[in-house]
């Protein structure tokens, strides 16, 4: 099975995105990515702390790049577009004929997180308003779904995605703030939906359930690269309680079959920031051009996230 490679320093990355304010609660991130053969494409999610007059997540965009440093917005929606208290994680691919958009918002009919798809022959075209669902609450017996992540191996797409454990009893408190995943009602692996048509998909449950240790709360696959040899890499987010919710460390797993995976972190995060609670979250990682190249969000000095991209060269033998 392929070894991931080493460790990295997240300070080293450069920043792509910075937050609105130098100040907690301010966040520029929750990265997607992709390379199309031509250019880079980055999904992000901008964020202001709950008291903000427009609070939590609420602006999602889509921008473009030749380097893979420098983005220009050309698509973007506003959280009052889906009438969401919040929206997180987007995820992009492309398809034949254009584009399709994953999104991940808390629904607004039952403060429970989903997943919806759109499709355009450009990201400038998405219109929110052709929103059709994927992934519910009720679709996937859980309460709530989000952050996808969509790779397509064969003819098969598979959308991995965070999701809220049943509960043992019902818990009024539990969808309360709009967010379960920050009131400790549950715990939140990674479960797994396949499709043949990346629209209409079946649930697959959970694929890499939470840790006993640092992740024993929340296990967040974020990226799954195929490495050549076969077998995949996959970087997720994990946190031990509901208090680390904003501020998850990133870990590694492997897989030959993308159903079962294996902890090479089991008993530490494998990067951390330096900086507050050590918060590297989000990351995406694409092998590109004789390098890794790895996005993700960072806790900063003052209490923000910003969004960096840090470039590592590939060791022999893993490409």
């Amino acid at each position: 099975m392929f070894a991931p490679l080493s460790a990295f320093d997240p300070v080293a990355g450069s920043v792509v995105l910075e937050p609105e304010k130098d100040e907690p609660g301010y966040w520029s991130g929750a990265a997607g990515v992709l390379h199309d053969g031509e250019r880079f494409w980055l999904t992000y999610r901008r964020r202001r702390p709950r008291g903000a007059e427009t609070e939590r997540g609420w602006q999602c965009a889509v921008a473009v790049s030749d380097d893979g440093l420098r983005f220009t917005d050309v698509w973007s929606v506003h959280k009052d577009e889906l009438g969401t208290p919040s929206m997180e994680r987007f995820c992009l691919m492309p398809v034949s004929g254009g584009y399709r958009l994953y999104l991940s918002y808390v629904d607004p009919a039952d403060n429970r997180w989903r997943i919806d798809a759109l499709t355009a022959e450009h990201p400038s075209r998405f219109d929110v308003t052709r929103a059709r669902p994927v992934l519910t609450a009720a679709s996937t017996g859980t309460e709530g779904v989000k952050d996808p992540f969509v790779l397509r191996a064969g003819p098969v797409t598979y959308l991995f995605a965070s999701y809220a454990a049943p509960l043992d009893r019902p818990d009024p408190k539990a969808h309360a703030t709009a967010d379960i995943y920050n009131v400790g009602a549950t715990v939140h692996p990674t479960g797994l939906a396949t499709s043949l048509d990346g629209e209409s998909f079946t649930w697959r449950g959970a694929v890499l359930p939470v840790g006993t240790g640092w992740d024993r709360y929340q296990a967040r696959l974020n990226s799954v690269v195929p490495v050549p040899g076969g077998g995949y890499v996959g970087f997720y987010d994990g946190s031990a309680a509901h208090t680390e919710n904003y501020e998850e460390r990133c870990g590694v797993a492997v897989s030959s079959d993308l159903f079962s995976w294996r902890r090479l972190s089991e008993y530490g995060p494998w990067v951390t920031s330096p900086y507050g609670t050590g918060s590297v979250r989000y990351l995406d990682a694409l092998l590109h051009d004789g390098h890794w190249w790895l996005y993700y969000e960072m806790t900063r000095a003052d209490g923000a996230h910003e969004l960096r991209v840090h470039r590592v060269p590939v060791a022999r033998g893993d490409a």
